[in-house]
């Protein structure tokens, strides 16, 4: 079956399709694609993951067509928020 994964830094992403067996899992399909190796940063214990911009859990099984999407963790500084807080 065929599905998509994909991963975005804040200044570059990654997508890519690739062929994965019928039943493959989220955690299946982001092994296969070899994303974990060209991102170590990745953490699957602590990142969270979707499809289509959904959240999922790491064992949902992926259906054909699906985009498989890593999440990256987003932080904000903290200085920026309370300048936003007080000119509001």
């Amino acid at each position: 079956m065929n599905v998509g994964v994909c991963y975005a830094e804040s200044d570059r992403q990654l997508w890519m399709r690739l062929e994965v067996p019928d039943g493959s899992s989220i955690k299946k399909v982001i092994e296969l694609s070899g994303i974990l190796k060209q991102y170590p940063e990745i953490d699957l214990n602590n990142q969270k993951v979707g499809i289509f911009g959904k959240i999922a859990k790491l064992d949902a099984e992926v259906k054909e067509g699906d985009r498989v999407e890593i999440y990256r963790q987003i932080t904000a500084d903290p200085k920026l928020v309370k300048r936003r807080e007080t000119a509001g």
